[in-house]
């Protein structure tokens, strides 16, 4: 069996320029993910559940290392599994969008326009965070 050959085990784990551009990628939003950890207002689930996204087309090893950690593993295998949030943390979420559009509303004094589409795109992702299966 050659390096080039299509069934060569070895290939699926040769860093490809397009595997590099994922590792990057999912490298970004593990950092994003661990800021978020330590500042208000800002998530760090959603950068770490990209993250999981991202090692699962680039590092199998980074994957399998988020997806077993102690502190974000079971929230990321809920999702990565079932697409579940936990009822806690659906509330958080939620929540959060609420303070974030009411701090947007009272910070930025949009229009009447603007505030309608920020309103409606924020409440169109807490029904779907919502919806989801706990």
């Amino acid at each position: 069996m050659s390096a080039d050959d299509p069934t060569n085990p070895a290939d699926k784990y040769r860093m490809t320029p397009a595997r590099l551009i994922w590792l990057v990628g999912g490298l970004a939003m593990f950092g994003l993910g661990i800021v978020g950890a330590f500042l208000p207002l800002m998530p760090s689930t959603i950068f770490l559940i990209m993250a999981v996204w991202c090692f699962g087309k680039s590092s199998p090893r980074l994957e399998a290392w988020l997806l077993n950690h102690p502190r974000f593993g079971p929230t990321l295998r809920n999702w990565h599994e079932r697409k579940a949030i936990s009822r806690p943390a659906k509330v958080m979420a939620v929540g959060g969008m609420a303070v974030g559009y009411g701090l947007f509303y009272w910070g930025a004094r949009p229009n009447i326009y603007v505030a309608a589409g920020v309103l409606v795109a924020m409440a169109a992702c807490a029904v779907y965070v919502a919806t989801r299966p706990e």
